[in-house]
């Protein structure tokens, strides 16, 4: 499909929109003789289909296939098509053999575009707060759940958390398993995620799925108020994200507990308490 640079930028903007996954590819050097020449751009989805143009059939295919991997890995990387002839070059560059005629040499670069990951926050309370506050700050798609917690959206792509705080909290939980994102957390103490887990079992819920349950969610720092509750939580996304080798979970105190360091917390810092 050959389309113009309008074309290439209006479909760009419009996929960004929708959230979908899509690669640019785009010449940045070419040796005669090339049916493409630099600065030609071409997007691919995650379907595959391609448009714009940033050469023929041998430089095409190639394009694809390094585009499905970019999406796949999240790795811009540099691609050259040149001929069987042609002396490797050791520069970074993923090289293919070009069995086209004429002789040409294409290089193009591929930097994938993903939309923002998502971060569910179910719950009314103060960690939920600055946990979707401090998610929009680091440029995830927050959605907050503080009314049907068991409307957590399917099949969510980034994470999810619940900081009930003991409000619906297996509801919740079951809801949020349900998704199949790669992070689930729940926040509050070992004792009560045993004492849900084995809940959730009882009612039918599978336990290689409640295992995955990140529980006390977040990375021990330390932390004590909500808000550092909240950046040890997206400190584990982050590394769950980033394929790290996980830490220990820090332990979240109970909801009493929760209740009173905040208090204290507040009085001592000179602000107080909200209406949690």
């Amino acid at each position: 499909m050959s389309d113009g640079p309008e074309d290439i930028i209006e479909r760009m903007a419009r996929l960004k929109a929708e959230g979908q996954p899509f690669a640019l590819a785009t010449v940045v050097r070419t040796l005669p003789a090339t049916s493409a020449k630099v600065g030609a751009k071409a997007i691919i989805g995650a379907d595959g289909t391609t448009a714009g143009w940033v050469g023929g059939g041998c430089v095409e295919g190639v394009v694809r296939k390094a585009a499905t991997q970019a999406l796949a890995d999240g790795e811009a990387r540099l691609v050259r098509v040149q001929p069987a002839e042609a002396d490797p070059r050791d520069d970074g560059a993923d090289e293919y053999k070009s069995i086209c005629p004429s002789g040409g040499t294409a290089e193009v670069f591929i930097e994938p575009v993903l939309p923002r990951p998502s971060l569910i926050v179910a719950g009314e309370s103060q960690t939920a707060r600055a946990l979707a506050d401090l998610g929009e700050r680091l440029g995830y798609n927050v959605v907050a759940l503080t009314g049907d917690l068991s409307a957590v959206p399917g099949a969510a792509t980034g994470a999810v958390v619940v900081a009930t705080q003991g409000k619906r909290d297996r509801e919740a939980l079951e809801a949020a398993l349900a998704t199949g994102a790669p992070y689930v957390g729940f926040v509050g103490s070992r004792r009560k995620a045993a004492k849900l887990k084995q809940e959730m079992i009882d009612r039918g819920v599978a336990p290689e799925r409640v295992a995955a349950l990140r529980s006390p969610a977040g990375l021990d720092i330390g932390a004590g108020t909500p808000e550092e509750i909240a950046l040890s939580i997206l400190a584990e996304i982050v590394q769950t994200r980033r394929g790290s080798r996980p830490a220990d979970p820090v332990e979240a105190p109970d909801d009493a507990e929760t209740d009173a360091l905040v208090t204290i917390a507040g009085r001592a810092s000179g602000t107080c308490c909200g209406d949690d």
